[in-house]
């Protein structure tokens, strides 16, 4: 059963943050996806959110750009925790989108994360994080994964005294 659940005010917005579906694969965590606009079609949204408790959700990721409403209307009819995702826009690189998610008035809050590719992965994580407090398995997981990026490091630090830094920046530059 999903435990998180995922939507999207536009299906030109899934490729933005796919690295937030594959971090919740990699941590083997079920979601629900929807495409539902705030604007477009409110009824479904309102529904949709009103009954995600109900379906087992525990969490919710709602991913918008420009105006980008979608994660405070959905905060608007759920007690679940709300993570929004600004999509880039052609606006200062989702600066319009990250700052309607951040503004929420005072009783409805919203979770932001950045926009861009970051936005995504770090919504997962996050999702992943409020549902280890009850799930000592998701709790294991994030120490794992945060343990595995810190060695990723030291290896590159390792690499960069063993090359030099003029040949790693050759060698980053080349694997472009």
């Amino acid at each position: 059963m999903a435990e998180i659940g995922i939507i999207l005010g536009s299906d030109s917005d899934l490729p933005k943050i796919k690295e937030c579906f594959e971090i919740l694969d990699e941590f083997g965590v079920a979601f629900d996806l929807i495409i539902s606009s705030a604007h477009r079609c409110p009824s479904q949204t309102m529904e949709w959110a009103s009954t995600a408790s109900k379906r087992g959700l525990k969490v919710i990721i709602a991913a918008a750009g420009g105006a980008a409403h979608l994660p405070g209307v959905v905060a608007s009819h759920t007690t679940l925790p709300v993570i929004g995702v600004p999509i880039e826009t052609a606006i200062a690189g989702g600066l319009d989108s990250m700052l309607s998610i951040i503004q929420m008035p005072a009783g409805i809050p919203v979770a932001a994360m950045a926009a861009g590719k970051a936005g995504g992965a770090n919504a997962a994580l996050f999702a992943v994080s409020i549902l280890s407090v009850s799930n000592p398995g998701y709790a294991a997981q994030l120490d794992a994964y945060r343990r595995d990026m810190a060695e990723k490091i030291q290896g590159r630090n390792e690499k960069l005294k063993q090359m030099g830094v003029r040949e790693y920046i050759r060698m980053k530059e080349g694997a472009k």
